[in-house]
């Protein structure tokens, strides 16, 4: 895809070729219908970018300050080196757009595929073909509101937030300084709201625009016309507010407000403007001086913006995404007009070209679209047919441990003991002969403690670092919560440890990506998935009494999951991920075991209401497995049941007590009923131990735990596209 992207050291603009975003949890794929270019932010970081370094430094203290720290701390060579490396790269541009929802990530149900929404943030509603967007930065666009206006979205809200600030009351004036993009709207969103606005601005046809659209009054700060009509708005007394929506090194816009806001008036900074307060003139009116914040409360609060976590209505009316779309109704029911704003609507391609016309000074604007391609024909490829890439496995990495001192016993270190560590895990590795559990590492010293009494542990610890630090330990288990799978994985591998991480791998193809580029920068593939089922007993022999097959099978798995209990941490899908994709890999590792390949084809379907999924995945010899996973089947019916039919052959599993083959007129039934459910932990972790100790293969190939991943993963695509998923092995 494209995006617009400039290197701040050299200012060079670029339409540059980028990947597509993945879909993560908790927010939106979106394809960009229009993105507005905010005429006075970006302009300004534009601006800067053209500068020299010193100019730079100059209008950027903050970051000076920054610098002169680092120097004290990392030394001259090493900030030069990340000061360097910071400047000459590529940053985006952008953060109000509007665009067709493509792909819905878990834990998203206020939108589907198809739907239209104004999206906001610089990190996630950029000048690019497609965005991901996190559920607080989004707002879904009123049926009447046409994209073009939605896109407005973002600016709008920035302008109603400061209108919030200001506490302004029927019947009212207020002065606005500064009439370009945010004052227009600050304007009309104040007339809306029956307050009469002076406004202030050189420009004379800002200020024709302005009253145009319902200002009482426009005038150049600098002639006596402003002042005249503040003087007759209000008898003399001054206005009640001052929003400051303009920017530059200018002091003028404080200044005016002091002179012309009444006592006690307040004084709302919205811009980026100069302000050193002349403290009599403040002083003397005892004047109220307001920042705003962006599009309001939420604006920097990663729990907000990233995780989703929203600001209860009772607490915090108005948050930034309250605050989106409260504009976009405004909009929708003609009570604040966008479409004078507008100068210029440019094609997207023309994105570098329009920038620097409006550097240059050449295109005046209040504000200015870019308008993106129409998506690719219907019976064409689409996010709705999508072809989901495979990771490569690298090839570079070892197959092998370094060799071991002969009889040491294999050190494990374990990230995480929770209920699935001491329950399944540890209690088979504890007493095994030839094993030493070397350090405990837990995020609260407590469970480090409980485990290590428990299990035997050396050390029990909560510095991680410490513990891939520690040459003496042989193999890292990971066995925390989904979301941070991965990153421990990757940390793990690049510190040279063999690595034991329960399901899932990962729970976006960004995080696959990053435990796959950890295996290829350090050259170590030591890893193994908890996929345990292949390694059950009565599976393990069944599949030896089924036999080679000849023909395509048919594979159908029912998983009767049941409802979690209310406080699950397995509910947070906005930072776990959804419940298939945290277990779903069991059973898709099981199939493709028992069929002897990796699938090439996801679908997915799901009722209305609840998270029960039919998966269908399809492999290379025409062999199908059907994954009915249902939360809303009776308690008391067993977990798992599996049928292999091929060849004129069944294979039964019924939840792992009991096992059977037909045959012909042949029936082979399990010997015995196991004491037990044995689900195969036993088995997987003498292979991966035996795996540590000699050098030899991991139970698993890399290769296929990251189709298994990747496959899992798809379900996600599969059931937003609608349409089944290939999945293309890398190049």
């Amino acid at each position: 895809m494209k995006q617009v992207v400039q290197n701040y050291k050299s200012g060079e603009l670029a339409l540059l070729d980028v990947p597509v975003p993945g879909c993560k949890p908790g927010g939106v794929l979106v394809r960009t219908a229009y993105s507005l270019i905010s005429t006075g932010t970006e302009l300004m970081k534009v601006s800067e970018a053209g500068m020299s370094m010193l100019g730079k430094a100059r209008s950027r203290p903050d970051q000076v300050a920054k610098v002169v720290q680092s120097v004290a701390t990392n030394g001259v060579p090493a900030t030069y080196r990340k000061v360097m490396g910071k400047l000459d790269s590529y940053t985006p541009l952008g953060y109000s757009l509007c665009g067709v929802v493509e792909q819905v990530g878990d834990g998203i149900d206020d939108v589907k595929a198809g739907d239209l929404v104004a999206c906001a943030g610089n990190e996630h509603a950029l000048h690019a073909e497609l965005n991901w967007v996190p559920k607080n930065l989004y707002a879904p666009v009123p049926d009447s509101l046409g994209p073009r206006h939605a896109a407005f979205g973002t600016v709008g809200s920035i302008a109603l937030q400061g209108v919030r600030q200001g506490e302004s009351r029927l019947g009212e004036v207020a002065l606005v300084v500064g009439l370009g993009l945010i004052g227009q709207l600050v304007a009309q969103l104040l007339t809306a709201s029956g307050v009469r606005v002076v406004g202030a601005d050189p420009d004379p046809a800002r200020c024709e625009l302005a009253e145009r659209l319902g200002a009482a009054a426009c005038g150049d700060p600098a002639s006596p016309a402003v002042e005249s009509a503040v003087a007759e708005l209000t008898d003399g007394h001054g206005v009640d507010q001052v929003y400051l929506a303009a920017g530059g090194g200018s002091n003028q816009p404080v200044e005016l407000a002091a002179r012309l806001c009444r006592d006690r008036g307040r004084v709302v900074d919205i811009g980026k403007c100069r302000l050193d307060l002349p403290w009599n003139a403040y002083y003397e009116k005892e004047l109220d001086v307001r920042f705003s914040r962006s599009y309001g409360p939420g604006r920097y609060d990663p729990e907000y913006e990233i995780e989703g976590r929203d600001y209860p209505i009772g607490y915090v009316r108005w948050t930034e995404r309250r605050n989106m779309a409260c504009f976009l109704d405004l909009v929708a029911r003609g009570r604040v007009d966008v479409e004078p704003l507008i100068t210029r609507t440019a094609d997207f391609d023309d994105a570098v070209e329009t920038y620097r016309r409006l550097k240059d000074g050449e295109l005046k604007a209040v504000a200015v679209l870019f308008r993106y391609p129409e998506q690719v024909a219907e019976d064409g490829p689409s996010a709705h047919a999508p072809v989901m890439s495979v990771p490569a496995v690298p090839g570079g990495a070892r197959s092998s441990a370094p060799v071991r001192a002969a009889r040491t016993p294999v050190r494990l270190a374990f990230v995480g003991a929770g209920n699935y560590a001491t329950s399944m895990l540890l209690p088979h590795l504890a007493q095994r002969d030839g094993v030493e559990l070397s350090t405990v590492v837990t995020t609260t010293a407590l469970s480090a403690a409980n485990a290590q009494r428990k299990f035997g542990f050396r050390e029990a610890t909560t510095d991680l670092d410490a513990v891939l630090g520690d040459a003496s330990v042989d193999a890292v288990f990971v066995v925390t919560r989904h979301s941070s799978h991965a990153e421990l994985t990757r940390k793990a591998l690049l510190a040279g440890k063999a690595v034991f991480v329960e399901k899932p791998l990962a729970l976006t193809q960004e995080e696959l990506a990053g435990v796959l580029d950890a295996v290829e920068e350090s050259g170590n593939d030591r890893l193994q998935v908890g996929f345990n089922r292949r390694f059950a007993p009565l599976l393990q022999e069944a599949g030896k009494r089924f036999g080679a097959r000849t023909g395509p099978a048919s594979l159908r798995y029912l998983v009767n999951a049941g409802r979690l209990d209310h406080g699950s941490w397995y509910l947070q899908q906005g930072t776990e991920g959804s419940r298939f994709a945290g277990e779903g890999g069991h059973f898709v590792d099981t199939a493709s075991w028992l069929l002897g390949a990796d699938p090439v084809s996801v679908y997915a379907l799901a009722p209305s209401g609840n998270e029960d999924l039919q998966v269908v995945l399809g492999y290379p010899d025409g062999s199908t497995a059907t994954i009915s996973y249902v939360t809303t089947g009776a308690a008391g019916f067993p977990k798992e049941t599996l049928d292999l039919v091929a060849d004129g052959k069944v294979l039964r599993l019924d939840d792992f007590v009991r096992s059977s083959v037909y045959d012909g007129r042949k029936r082979w039934v399990s010997s015995r009923l196991p004491k037990a459910r044995d689900k195969g932990q036993s088995a997987e972790l003498a292979a991966f131990v035996r795996a540590v100790r000699t050098g030899g293969p991991m139970p698993v190939p890399l290769r296929s735990l990251v189709a298994t991943t990747t496959a899992t993963l798809a379900v996600r695509a599969a059931l937003a596209g609608g349409a089944p998923v290939t999945l293309a092995e890398a190049r």
